[in-house]
C-alpha cells in the first residue's frame, strides 16, 4: 500500500451494527485509525486522545473510523464507556487490516496504523507504528488530513 493507490473498498459494522462503506463516502476526507484493541492502555490511551482533539479532527473536515478486529459488542461497549465522537468498525475476519497493510505480529490483530484517504479515493497517508507500544501523535494526524482536505 503506497501514497496514491487506489483505497480498497471495503464494508464493515459499526458498533451499533450499521453498515459502513468506504465507497459510499468518496469526496470526504476519510482518517482510518487501526488499533490493536479495546480497551487495552495504549489503545485507549490513543483512542481517548482523538476524543481530546476532537475539534481539532473536525476542523480538518475528515471523518475519523476506528478499526480493529474487535467484534460490533466489544466496539459498543467500549464507545460507550469512553463516550467517543467516531465511529468504530468490527473487522473480525482482519481482511480488512490486510488490505490495507496492517497485521500485527500478534496474531489475529491489527497493528497500530493511520491510513488517511483522499477526497479521492486514493491513499493519501499510510503510516504504521514500528512498535505498538506507541501511538501516532494527534497533530500528525490532524496535519495528514488536513493536507488531504486540501
Amino acid at each position: 500500500m503506497q501514497t496514491g493507490d487506489k483505497a480498497p473498498d471495503f464494508t464493515l459494522k459499526d458498533s451499533n451494527g450499521d453498515e459502513w462503506t468506504l465507497s459510499e463516502h468518496e469526496g470526504e476526507v476519510i482518517v482510518l485509525i487501526f488499533y490493536p484493541g479495546d480497551d487495552t492502555p495504549v489503545c485507549t490511551k490513543q483512542l481517548c486522545s482523538v476524543r481530546e482533539n476532537w475539534d481539532d479532527y473536525k476542523a480538518t473536515g475528515a471523518a475519523v473510523i476506528g478499526i480493529s478486529t474487535d467484534s460490533v459488542e466489544s466496539h459498543k461497549s467500549f464507545r460507550d464507556k469512553y463516550d467517543f465522537p467516531f465511529r468504530l468498525l468490527s473487522d473480525p475476519d482482519g481482511d480488512v487490516i490486510a488490505k490495507y497493510g496492517v497485521k500485527s505480529w500478534i496474531p489475529g490483530r491489527s497493528a497500530r496504523a493511520v491510513v488517511v484517504v483522499g477526497k479521492d479515493g486514493t491513499i493519501a497517508s499510510h503510516h504504521v507504528q514500528s512498535f505498538s507500544i506507541f501511538r501516532p501523535k494527534d497533530e500528525d494526524v490532524i496535519a495528514a488530513a488536513a493536507a488531504a482536505a486540501k
